[in-house]
């Protein structure tokens, strides 16, 4: 699944309009490494996201196309 989509899946993100632009900023990464929006991730990726003066950091747990809302926080685990 491509970054950006799951961005937005899993609701880290609200649109992936904005996960695209951050990931294109150079505010992301995974496995340590900048990510563009078009990166391929897979279960088990760790990925960090540069916000403002903070950061989020989280390991990918699940890959699906749609998620229910209340269900989106198991796609991933906050490090």
């Amino acid at each position: 699944m491509r970054l950006d989509k799951f961005l937005k899946v899993s609701r880290i993100i609200k649109r992936r309009t904005v996960a695209n632009d951050v990931c294109s900023m150079g505010r992301v990464t995974v496995n340590g490494r900048e990510a563009k929006p078009s990166v391929r991730l897979k279960v088990g990726d760790e990925v960090e996201i540069q916000f403002g003066n903070g950061s989020v950091r989280f390991r990918v747990l699940q890959l699906a196309e749609t998620v229910r809302k209340e269900d989106a926080s198991s796609m991933y685990e906050l490090l």
